[in-house]
């Protein structure tokens, strides 16, 4: 599982306006961060999650959607796994 999240990783990296990503486990242990991620980050991302998860529980999880003058941070879970993608507005 690890090389194949390494990949995801890489591949998220490469797109074009990604500035960081972060994957972190259903109790808030960071799976793998690179860029403008920071690993401390982990358990605050997940906890916005399953918040926003808890609006329409019976809905397949939200994307969350943080938004700043200059970056965007795009949050979903998708099973146990939640993950965050820092963005540059462009």
């Amino acid at each position: 599982m690890e090389k194949d999240l390494d990949k995801v990783v890489e591949e998220i990296m490469a797109t074009s306006n990604v500035s960081g990503c972060l994957f972190a486990d259903h109790q808030g242990l960071c799976l793998a961060a690179k860029g403008t991620a920071h690993v401390d980050s982990a358990g605050i991302i997940v906890a916005i999650s399953e918040q926003a998860c808890k609006l329409q529980p019976n809905l397949k999880p939200p994307t969350v959607s943080l938004e700043s003058d200059q970056k965007i941070c795009l949050i979903q879970r998708h099973g146990t796994i939640t993950g965050a993608i820092f963005k540059l507005k462009t």
